[in-house]
């Protein structure tokens, strides 16, 4: 028996080592676990290492099993906006004005080439003498084009034919830009869409539509129309238009703003069509617009020429 209980001890004393490898096993096992639960460690498991950013507020921590992965990663910051642009001067809608006869509106955003308009903007009229800002235009253009610079006499014709709408300098430069040839430039080089010449009938007989007046307005001061050269000098000119032509959208406008806006006006009786053509062509900082009305030819001038301010103040923002 004695020898049984010492044979019970060795063998209680050769499994002793086998419990303490067991037990460095299990410590050895705790403490990997505890290093890949450590942030930072090099066997940080990547559970761990979301948890960790989660509690940081460097990312989104999961709200339910039903996210999408998607949103649980880093998000890219947002670029920042792009500054808006400042509303033009005008307002888009349907005018509903007590005007006789036809009328017609349209407005051109130079910084985004988008129209706005009547829902008529598309039709058009006879242009009188509106188109006269085209034909110096064309004239300026080629002169510089061949090499040329207008004597001072030809540039004080140009003066008079755009401050006081002179016909018969009209008539003469018209004929230097070879007619007809002239009004299909304008369609071509200002990509117009609705207008059309009028065969051997003169300048005067030119039909354009209020979207395409605007757009030769942007046609002039983008410096398609006149050229580089020629650009700014027009333009100056089209701001000191006086007199009769003197009228129609810029005077919708304050005082210290019409100073600003380049114009040019048509008006002419046609007798045929027993009716007024009263035609407005504006250019500001930010916009181009035409207006143009047609009614009985009893009418006289003077009621078309309001009734193009008259239209301009109804587009017009409040405060402006």
């Amino acid at each position: 028996m004695a020898g049984n209980r010492r044979g019970e001890r060795r063998n209680g004393g050769e499994a002793s080592p086998i419990r303490l490898i067991a037990v460095a096993v299990i410590l050895i096992g705790l403490v990997l676990v505890s290093l890949r639960l450590l942030p930072g460690s090099p066997f940080e498991s990547s559970a761990a290492a979301k948890w960790g950013d989660a509690g940081s507020g460097t990312s989104d921590r999961p709200t339910g099993a039903g996210t999408d992965r998607s949103a649980r990663q880093p998000s890219s910051p947002s670029p920042s906006p792009s500054p808006s642009l400042e509303p033009l001067p005008f307002m888009a809608k349907n005018l509903d004005l007590d005007i006789k006869g036809w009328y017609s509106w349209s407005v051109l955003d130079r910084r985004t080439g988008k129209i706005i308009g009547s829902k008529n903007m598309g039709e058009t009229s006879t242009t009188a003498s509106m188109i006269k800002a085209w034909i110096v235009a064309d004239y300026l253009r080629r002169a510089a084009d061949a090499g040329q610079t207008p004597s001072d006499a030809k540039l004080a014709d140009a003066t008079r034919i755009i401050r006081d709408s002179d016909n018969t300098r009209a008539e003469q430069f018209y004929n230097q830009v070879d007619r007809d040839a002239s009004i299909k430039r304008l369609i071509s080089m200002c990509k117009l869409t609705d207008s059309s010449v009028a065969p051997d009938r003169g300048w005067s007989r030119t039909a354009l539509s209020p979207r395409d007046t605007a757009r030769m307005g942007n046609c002039i001061v983008t410096g398609t129309a006149a050229g580089p050269k020629w650009t700014k000098w027009l333009l100056n000119e089209m701001k000191l238009v006086r007199g009769a032509g003197d009228f129609g959208i810029r005077k919708a406008f304050p005082a210290a703003e019409q100073k600003k806006i380049a114009i040019k006006n048509g008006w002419i009786d046609r007798t045929r069509e027993q009716e007024m053509h009263i035609n407005c062509l504006a250019i500001g900082d930010t916009w181009t617009m035409g207006v143009m009305v047609k009614y009985p030819i009893n009418m006289g001038y003077d009621y078309g020429m309001k009734n193009c301010e008259k239209i301009t103040e109804a587009l017009l923002r409040p405060g402006t």
